[in-house]
């Protein structure tokens, strides 16, 4: 039962010396990286960041994982994620490989169902998103779409017509209208 409470010297030393090695690394890490890896996150970003909260905790409580190793392996991920992201950047077909592309589920007050189900969305977080965003009737708004990063748009009907390059990435049902000229 001992062991249980307290099991040396040498764990606590380790956690000591590891805490602030790599906690000081990801500070350094995420601040070379740019703001994107504190950012509202993508699939991509979110597996990346749970990756290295693993890879965190294995450094500083792992008796079997030496810091050097963990960091190195936290540094390589950023590494990746910068280069994908970069890549992303140049390259389309690397940003739809990464990327879930926005999708509209409502559209001039008709709500998508296919596309809802698509995303396991449900009408009651549309309205929700659609009350957040200060629009108090449905036919106030001219698009909700779900962004890569989950986020709900929503884009209100205005005197200005909406430009077609606003919505070019975005998937779109069968049959759906292009924005107004």
């Amino acid at each position: 039962m001992e062991d249980f409470l307290f099991d040396g010297w040498t764990g606590i030393a380790k956690i000591l010396i590891a805490a602030p090695v790599i906690y000081i690394l990801v500070v350094a890490l995420t601040r070379v990286s740019g703001k994107r890896s504190a950012s509202q996150m993508n699939n991509f970003d979110w597996i990346v960041t749970v990756a290295i909260g693993s890879l965190v905790a294995s450094a500083v409580l792992s008796q079997g994982v030496a810091i050097a190793e963990a960091a190195l392996a936290i540094t390589a991920l950023f590494a990746l994620q910068y280069g994908f992201t970069l890549g992303a950047r140049r390259w389309g077909k690397v940003e739809r490989l990464l990327k879930a592309r926005p999708k509209i589920l409502l559209a001039h007050g008709e709500f998508d169902e296919a596309a809802m189900d698509a995303e396991r969305v449900t009408r009651s977080e549309i309205l929700a998103a659609i009350r957040e965003s200060g629009n108090r009737r449905l036919d106030e708004v001219e698009y909700v779409i779900l962004e890569s990063d989950a986020r709900f748009s929503v884009i209100a009907r205005g005197e200005r017509a909406l430009d077609e390059a606003v919505l070019a990435t975005i998937r779109r049902p069968e049959g759906a209208p292009r924005a107004p000229d």
